[in-house]
């Protein structure tokens, strides 16, 4: 496997969908490892809260919180995330909600490829400081 950062210009290489694809583990991974250091509890309730905070309802909040913060080419990707077409879109969700959900998770693909780890955690603690999480664990 290559863990080599990928430039700008090539990680805009990739479709806005297939970088939602990377994101959405990223986002995943960052949500589990927030709601472990949060509590220690049964695996159980730890998944209950975790389906919480990566539902597309939460990520599509996320996305208005992160609009105001983010870089001209940031926000270059997370609009392209959210225009993306070929979203099926679950029953749960509606479709801006869940072309939003797509953009959040797009960011986050395309700054895990050219391995800006530190813009990750400084927008997912930005996300989580607005959320009432509290409620969840």
């Amino acid at each position: 496997m290559n863990n080599k950062k990928l430039t700008e210009r090539e990680a805009n290489t990739y479709s806005p969908l297939s970088l939602a694809f990377l994101g959405d583990s990223v986002y995943d991974t960052l949500v589990r490892e927030y709601l472990l250091r949060m509590a220690n509890m049964p695996v159980a309730k730890l998944h209950s809260a975790k389906v919480k905070l990566v539902c597309a309802e939460f990520q599509s909040e996320a996305y208005g919180r992160l609009e105001e913060i983010l870089s001209e080419k940031e926000l270059s990707v997370l609009k392209r995330g959210r225009n993306a077409t070929g979203n099926t879109v679950p029953k749960h969700a509606d479709t801006a909600e869940y072309r939003r959900a797509t953009a959040v998770e797009s960011l986050f693909g395309y700054l895990f490829l050219i391995g800006s780890t530190e813009r990750i955690y400084e927008l997912f603690d930005r996300i989580i400081a607005d959320a009432d999480v509290s409620a969840e664990i």
